[in-house]
C-alpha cells in the first residue's frame, strides 16, 4: 500500500491493479482489508494538497491548481482504464451474432455493472467532493464514477456493436419474432439486454434521472416497425383462410401476448405505443369485416364471439358506433317480427289479441336482447341507449297497433289489470311483484303514458268497486312504481280513489248503525254496501238512459239518499246503476242458487216474481233500460239458461235451470260495454290533452313573457314528451284557443311572436 504522500504514478499503479481485479476477476473475491486499502489510497490522494508531477488535463481541467487537480488525475485515469477494458470486450464481440452475441453482451454487462458499482464506492470521496464541485460549477461531461462507467460502455462498446448493422436490436427482434411464431426463447436474456438499453439513457440536465432516449432510438422504434409489419402480414393471411369468428380469437390472443410481453421484458413506457399499433393493425384495419359479420353473430346468438368483437372494437375510436346502429335495427326487426307473428297475415288477429300474449311477446324480445347487452356488451351506455330506442320503436308501432298510438298503452293497462285481480294465476306475492316489475319495463317505453294512465285508472276503479283486487299491497306497490316513474301528479287520482274507498266503508257502517238504532225494519232483509266516490277522481260515467228502480230496493235507496243529504247538505248523489252489482236467491227451484248479477240483470229477473213469461216490450216498460242494451243483457241470461228464448222477443223463466255451482256468476262483460269503455277512455284522453297543452303553454309564457311560435312549440313538446307526444296541429289549436281567451297575444307587427298577458 503506497504511503499517504505517494505520487500519482505510484498511487494509480496500486489503484489500477485493484480496479482491474474488481472489474474482471470479482468472482475470485476480494478481501475486506484489500478493499479498504484501495479506498484509503484513493482518499489520501484526493485530500493531498501537494502538487505531483505528470498531471493530465484531458477533460479540459488545465489551469486548475492544488487539491482540485488531485481528483482530476484519478478521474482521467479511470476513463483511460474503462476505454482500454471496453476495447478488449468489443474486439471479442466482433464475430458474434444473434443469440450468441446477446449472451456475450448480457454476461459482460452483468460483470461490468457489478464491478462498476464496487469501483463507484471505492471513489466515494471523489464523487462526493471533486465530482460534485465540478458539476456545481457547471462543468459538462463530469459524472459520478458509476455513471461514467455507463457512459464509457455506451461510447466504447454498445454503439460500436449496435452500429454494425444494428446487430444488438436485430438479434433481439429475431428472438421476439421466433417467440411470436410459437418458439420458446430465453425471455430473461431478452429482458437483461433491453434493460441495459434503458440504463444507458442519460438525462444531461439531471444525471440522476433515467432517460429512455437510447431505448427508444435503438430498440423501441425498430421493434414497433417490426411488430406492425409482422401483424399486417399475419392478419391478412389469416383472414383470407379463416372466418371472422376465428380471427376474433386470434386477435384477442395476440393482444394478450403483447400485454404479457410488456410485463415480461419490455419497458412499461412502451405499452401505449405498442398496444396502439397492434390495435390499429389487428382491429382498425379489419374493422369493416367485423362490422359486416356482426349481424350474423346476432342472428345465431354467438355470445362469445359478440363479447370478443365488442371487446376488440371498444379499443378503437368509433369502433362501436356501427355495431350500436346494427344492434338497434336488429332489435327493432325482432320486435316487429314477434308481433307480426301473433297478429297473423293482414292483421287478422289484431282486434282479438290477448293482452298477456302481446305483453309476453314484447318482453321476450326485450329480455333476450337485454341479456345480450348485459353479457356481450357489458351494459355499455351506447348499447343500452340503442336497446331503449329500438324497444320504444316496436312497443309503440307494430303490426298490432297499426297507425294507432293508443293500442300498446291500452293492452299494457289491461295486462296490469289482469295481474292485479284475484283471478290472476300467480301463486306467490314475489311472482306478482316480478310480473309488475316486468310491466314497468314496457311502461317506460310507452310514448302515450296518459293513455295508459286513463285505462289503468278505469280498470282500477272497477277492481275497487267490485272488490276483486289481488291485494291492497299489490295495488300500492304498482302505484308506487308509477309514481317513481312519472311523479306524484301522475298517481294523485289513483291514491285519492283508495281514500274514497276507506271513507265509503266508514259511511256504510255508520248508515247500518243508524238503521239499527232507528228500529225501522223496512228492507231489513236486504244487506247492502254503498260506495260514495268523488266525481273528480273516478273515471265513472252515469248511465245514458233512465232506470226504474225496482220496488224491492226502493225503500233502501230512498233511506240512504235522505241519510246522506242530511249528513252532507248541498252534495249531489248520482247513482251509477251501470256499475252496481247484486246477489239474488232463487226460491222457485228444488236447489237454491245465489245468482250474482248486475243491477240491470237484477231488475230484469225480479220481474219474474210476478210472471213466468215476459216480452221485450214489457221488460223495457218495467226497467227503462234501452232496448239495445236490454237485448244484450237478455242474451247473457239466455246463454246462462236462466231464461229461455224460444219465440222472438219473448223470454220465459227456465223452471229446469241447473248448475254445478251454488253461486252462479251472471255478471259478465258485454261487448258493447267493453267497446264503449275504450271509446270513452280515448275521448277522455283527448279532452285531457287539450287542457294539458293549454296549461303548459300558459306556464311557459308566464315564465318567458315573450316567445316566437317555433320556440314555443319546441318547448311545449319538450315539457310534455314524458307524458305523451303532442301533435303540432293540437299545439297550434291550443295557441289559438289561448289567443281567444286572452291569455296570450300576438306581438305587434310580428305574426310569429307571442306575449303573455297577466
Amino acid at each position: 500500500m503506497p504511503p499517504a504522500n505517494a505520487d500519482l504514478q505510484t498511487t494509480w499503479a496500486y489503484l489500477e491493479e485493484g480496479v482491474d481485479h474488481i472489474m474482471t476477476r470479482l468472482k475470485e473475491g476480494i478481501s475486506y482489508s484489500k478493499y479498504m486499502n484501495l479506498y484509503t489510497v484513493a482518499y489520501n490522494y484526493c485530500v493531498s494538497s501537494r502538487m505531483h508531477g505528470n498531471l493530465d488535463s484531458s477533460v479540459g481541467l488545465g489551469g486548475r491548481t492544488g487539491a482540485n487537480l488531485m481528483g482530476s488525475d484519478l478521474y482521467n485515469n479511470l476513463i483511460r482504464y474503462f476505454v482500454g477494458h471496453l476495447t478488449e470486450l468489443r474486439n471479442k464481440s466482433d464475430f458474434l451474432v444473434d443469440e450468441a452475441l446477446l449472451r456475450y453482451y448480457a454476461h459482460e454487462w452483468d460483470r461490468y455493472t457489478t464491478g462498476a458499482n464496487y469501483v463507484n464506492r471505492l471513489f466515494t470521496y471523489l464523487n462526493r467532493h471533486w465530482v460534485k464541485r465540478e458539476k456545481d460549477e457547471g462543468r459538462k461531461n463530469v459524472y459520478q464514477v458509476y455513471t461514467l462507467a455507463l457512459v464509457q460502455w455506451k461510447l466504447n462498446f454498445f454503439l460500436h456493436v449496435q452500429n454494425k448493422h444494428t446487430k444488438l436490436a436485430s438479434a433481439i427482434l429475431r428472438l421476439i419474432e421466433a417467440q411470436r411464431n410459437g418458439e420458446t426463447i430465453d425471455q430473461g436474456l431478452v429482458k437483461k439486454v433491453i434493460d441495459s438499453f434503458v440504463s444507458l439513457g442519460l438525462d444531461e440536465t439531471d444525471t440522476n434521472k433515467a432517460s429512455l432516449e437510447v431505448y427508444k432510438e435503438h430498440f423501441e422504434g425498430p421493434f414497433i416497425a417490426a411488430t406492425e409489419k409482422y401483424y399486417k402480414t399475419e392478419s391478412e393471411a389469416f383472414l383470407a383462410e379463416n372466418t371472422v369468428s376465428d380471427y376474433l380469437k386470434r386477435a384477442e390472443e395476440r393482444l394478450r401476448e403483447e400485454e404479457d410481453r410488456i410485463e415480461r421484458y419490455l419497458n412499461a413506457n412502451t405499452r401505449k405505443t405498442l398496444i396502439s399499433k397492434c390495435e390499429h393493425v389487428l382491429i382498425r384495419e379489419h374493422a369493416e369485416k367485423m362490422w359486416d359479420d356482426f349481424q350474423q353473430l346476432l342472428d345465431y346468438d354467438k355470445d362469445e364471439d359478440l363479447q370478443r368483437m365488442y371487446a376488440l372494437l371498444a379499443r378503437i375510436p368509433e369502433g362501436l358506433e356501427p355495431l350500436r346502429k346494427k344492434f338497434e335495427d336488429h332489435v327493432k326487426r325482432a320486435g316487429q317480427a314477434a308481433i307480426a307473428k301473433l297478429v297473423g297475415e293482414g292483421g287478422a288477429n289484431a282486434d282479438s289479441l290477448e293482452p298477456k300474449v302481446y305483453v309476453d311477446a314484447l318482453l321476450e324480445v326485450y329480455r333476450k336482447n337485454q341479456h345480450t347487452v348485459q353479457r356481450s356488451f357489458k351494459n355499455e351506455m351506447g348499447f343500452v341507449a340503442a336497446l331503449d330506442k329500438a324497444c320504444r320503436d316496436f312497443v309503440n308501432r307494430n303490426a298490432a297497433t297499426g297507425t294507432s298510438t293508443t293500442k300498446s298503452p291500452e293492452l299494457l293497462a289491461k295486462h296490469a289489470d289482469a295481474l292485479l285481480r284475484k283471478s290472476n294465476k300467480l301463486a306467490e306475492e314475489v311472482e306478482l311483484e316480478e310480473a309488475l316489475n316486468q310491466t314497468m319495463v314496457l311502461f317506460k317505453y310507452i310514448d302515450d303514458k296518459d293513455v295508459f294512465q286513463t285505462f289503468y285508472t278505469t280498470k282500477l276503479s272497477k277492481r275497487l268497486i267490485h272488490g276483486v283486487s289481488a291485494s291492497d299491497e299489490a295495488e300500492a306497490s304498482m302505484i308506487s312504481k308509477l309514481k317513481d316513474a312519472c311523479g306524484f301528479e301522475y298517481t294523485n287520482k289513483l291514491q285519492r280513489m283508495f281514500t274514497d274507498m276507506s271513507l265509503s266503508k266508514d259511511l256504510t257502517d255508520q248508515f247500518k248503525e243508524r238503521i239499527e238504532q232507528s228500529g225501522d225494519a223496512t228492507g231489513a232483509d236486504i244487506s247492502l254496501s254503498i260506495l260514495v266516490l268523488g266525481t273528480n277522481f273516478w273515471p265513472l260515467n252515469p248511465p245514458s238512459h233512465e232506470f226504474i228502480i225496482p220496488r224491492e230496493i226502493l225503500p233502501t235507496y230512498e233511506r240512504f239518499t235522505r241519510y246522506y243529504q242530511n249528513k252532507h247538505s248541498g252534495r249531489k248523489l248520482t247513482w251509477l246503476w251501470n256499475y252496481s252489482k247484486n246477489e239474488l236467491r232463487t226460491n222457485y227451484l228444488n236447489q237454491k242458487y245465489i245468482l250474482m248479477t248486475s243491477s240491470y240483470q237484477m231488475a230484469i229477473l225480479i220481474q219474474y216474481n210476478n210472471a213466468e213469461t215476459l216480452s221485450l216490450d214489457e221488460l223495457f216498460a218495467a226497467t227503462s233500460i234501452s232496448k239495445d242494451l236490454l237485448t244484450q243483457i237478455l242474451g247473457v241470461l239466455v246463454k246462462a239458461k236462466i231464461l229461455i228464448n224460444e219465440e222472438t222477443d219473448q223470454y220465459d223463466l227456465n223452471p229446469n235451470f241447473k248448475s254445478k255451482k251454488i253461486r252462479v256468476n251472471l255478471n259478465l262483460p258485454i261487448k258493447a260495454e267493453v267497446k264503449a269503455e275504450a271509446v270513452d277512455v280515448l275521448k277522455a284522453v283527448d279532452e285531457d290533452r287539450k287542457y294539458v297543452i293549454q296549461a303548459t303553454i300558459v306556464r311557459i309564457m308566464k315564465a318567458r313573457k315573450t316567445l316566437k311560435n317555433q320556440a314555443l312549440i319546441q318547448e311545449v313538446i319538450s315539457q310534455i314528451n314524458q307524458r305523451f307526444t303532442p301533435k303540432i296541429p293540437d299545439i297550434k289549436k291550443a295557441i289559438e284557443t289561448l289567443l281567444e281567451k286572452e291569455y296570450i297575444e300576438r306581438a305587434e307587427g310580428q305574426r310569429d311572436t307571442f306575449n303573455y298577458l297577466a
